[in-house]
C-alpha cells in the first residue's frame, strides 16, 4: 500500500514503524524512541507517562520497567495499554492500542545486561512509584546496592519488559491545510495470525 506522499509503503505496519523510527533517530534532538504510554487504574481513571520503546518485533512493541511501578500494576490488572509515538521534526505519529504480556525471560536479561552499570544499580535501588523520604536516602540505597551487587548486577526479579501486541495501529502524517494522511490497521485480539484490515481515515 502507498499514498501520494510515498511515506506509507507496504502492508506490514511493523515494517513502516521501524522505518519511521529509524528516520526519526536522525532528526529528533533527544530520545526518538520516547512514547507516551497510557493505562487505566482500578477506578477507571486513565494515566499516562513517557517511557522508551526498546524493540519493534515482527508482531509487537517492547518496553521495560519496574514491575512494582504504577504502570505495571495497571497493566497487570487489565492486560491492555495504548501508546503514541510523536515526532515533531517529521510531523508524524503512530498510535497503538493492544494487549500486553510480560517479557521476563532471556530477552529481558540480555537487555538489562546491555544497560550502563549505573542504570542497573539504579534499578535495584529504586522502588519505582513508591513514596521517597529524601533524595539522600535514595543515593544511600544506590551505594548499598552497588556494594552488594558489584560490577555485574543481575536483572532484579521485580524488573523486566512488557510486550504490546496491537489490535489497532494508526499512522498519521501532517498534510497541508490540515489535510493530514491517516491510515488505521485493525485486527482481532484473539487470532494470532489474522491479517490486518487497513482503512484510510479523514483528517
Amino acid at each position: 500500500m502507498t499514498d501520494r506522499t510515498g511515506i506509507f509503503v507496504g502492508d506490514d505496519p511493523f515494517v513502516i514503524a521501524r522505518r519511521w523510527l529509524a528516520e526519526a533517530a536522525g532528526t529528533e534532538p533527544n530520545d526518538a524512541n520516547a512514547m507516551a504510554l497510557a493505562t487505566v487504574d482500578a477506578a477507571g481513571l486513565p494515566d499516562v507517562r513517557m517511557v522508551l520503546l526498546k524493540d519493534i518485533e515482527d508482531d509487537a512493541f517492547v518496553f521495560y520497567t519496574n514491575y512494582g511501578s504504577a504502570k505495571a500494576a495497571e497493566i497487570d490488572a487489565t492486560g491492555v495499554a495504548a501508546f503514541v509515538l510523536h515526532w515533531k521534526s517529521l510531523r508524524r505519529q503512530i498510535r497503538v492500542r493492544g494487549d500486553v504480556t510480560r517479557e521476563d525471560g532471556p530477552q529481558a536479561d540480555a537487555y538489562f545486561a546491555s544497560r550502563s552499570l549505573q542504570s542497573r544499580i539504579g534499578a535495584w535501588a529504586s522502588r519505582q512509584s513508591q513514596p521517597l523520604e529524601s533524595r539522600t536516602g535514595l543515593l544511600l540505597e544506590v551505594t548499598r546496592q552497588a556494594a552488594r551487587h558489584g560490577l555485574n548486577p543481575a536483572r532484579p526479579p521485580f524488573w523486566g519488559g512488557y510486550r504490546i501486541r496491537p489490535r489497532e495501529i494508526e499512522f498519521w502524517a501532517d498534510g497541508d491545510f490540515r489535510l493530514h494522511d491517516r491510515f488505521r490497521w485493525v485486527r482481532s485480539e484473539k487470532k494470532v495470525n489474522e491479517s490486518w484490515t487497513i482503512t484510510r481515515l479523514n483528517p
